[in-house]
């Protein structure tokens, strides 16, 4: 099994795992044996920060998960869709496949569409986003960039996008645009760097 990245679904997790004032939400999603979401964080060894999804957005709760416990882990890009829907996050999905499989980079759905491929339970509604994250781990020129984005911008709905670097992530909208600095992501927190794929200045 592969070190898990943010974004990779994990199943495994028990009530057992949760803090002792957990709300009773949480405990009922993973008795259920639905999947927790790892995010960015710095864990001690043998562990890694997961969230816990729950029906509505005010219900996220940010935990830990033994790797021993994990059962099964889906990263992003293991998941698709090419079927007809009526939510249109599924359509910009289907959508914008092909143009992101021709640039030859590995990328999938996050957020609610990504759950709701992988656990089969319904996250979606009209005004869903699609939320998507691109492994980019050479650079990409602020210019292919905002070639991109133009082609997603023309969406059935709102796209975002997450290219993660070997130092983060950083938002697609953002590095197309003009900042001289841009907003990192990253298990230590986030902050402005001018690129997101240099290690030293990332680290510094």
């Amino acid at each position: 099994m592969n070190a898990p990245h943010p974004h990779d679904l994990l199943w495994g997790m028990t009530p057992a795992a949760l803090p002792a004032d957990a709300p009773a939400w949480a405990t009922e999603v993973l008795a259920s044996g639905q999947p927790v979401v790892v995010r960015r964080a710095v864990c001690a060894a043998g562990w890694v920060a997961v969230g816990v999804r729950g029906a509505g957005r005010a219900q996220r709760l940010g935990a830990q998960m033994q790797l021993a416990d994990i059962g099964r882990q889906l990263p992003p890009e293991a998941l698709r869709w090419q079927g007809a829907s009526h939510w249109a996050a599924l359509q910009a999905l289907a959508s914008v496949a092909p143009v992101l499989d021709a640039s030859g980079l590995a990328w999938g759905p996050t957020g609610s569409v990504g759950y709701h491929l992988a656990s089969g339970i319904e996250t979606l509604h009209a005004a869903s986003d699609l939320d998507l994250v691109v492994r980019t781990p050479q650079p990409l020129t602020r210019g292919k960039a905002r070639e991109l984005l133009d082609i997603l911008d023309c969406g059935p709905c709102r796209i975002d996008v997450q290219l993660e670097t070997p130092a983060g992530a950083v938002a697609l909208r953002e590095w197309a645009g003009m900042a001289r600095r841009v907003l990192l992501k990253s298990a230590l927190g986030a902050r402005l760097v001018a690129d997101p794929w240099n290690l030293l200045e990332c680290a510094a």
